[in-house]
């Protein structure tokens, strides 16, 4: 079993930065992908930023620019660094990770709880 916790969210002003990060344990032999997503209160949850083992990255339109992924592999962790935030990047923050938990497995997808960022003056 994996487990993903999130951790760094919180109320921020328009204009202002966060770091999200997400630490895995568990059963991993190798993480593949990882990712944030966030789901606003009314709305789906969509895919945020994601980050393949090699380091390739993939934004939303929406934040392109003003957000980092960026992924630490021999602490098993992924970052969001958020800048120029604003009222509609408000939204729980979920971890999403691709884990084999053995050479042999193939990847499953795990999920942390979230963490809210609420950007508010």
């Amino acid at each position: 079993q994996v487990q993903l916790v999130e951790s760094g969210g919180g109320l921020v002003q328009p204009g202002g930065s966060l770091r999200l990060s997400c630490a895995a344990s568990g059963s991993i032999f190798i993480i593949n992908a990882m990712g944030w997503y966030r789901q606003a209160p009314g709305k789906q949850r969509e895919l945020v930023a994601s980050i393949t083992s090699a380091d390739s990255t993939n934004y939303a339109d929406s934040v392109k620019g003003r957000f980092t992924i960026s992924r630490d592999n021999a602490k098993n962790m992924v970052y969001l660094q958020m800048n120029s935030l604003k009222p509609e990047d408000t939204a729980v923050y979920y971890c999403n990770a691709e884990v084999r938990a053995t050479m042999w497995d193939v990847g499953m997808d795990y999920w942390g709880k979230g963490t809210l960022v609420t950007v508010s003056s």
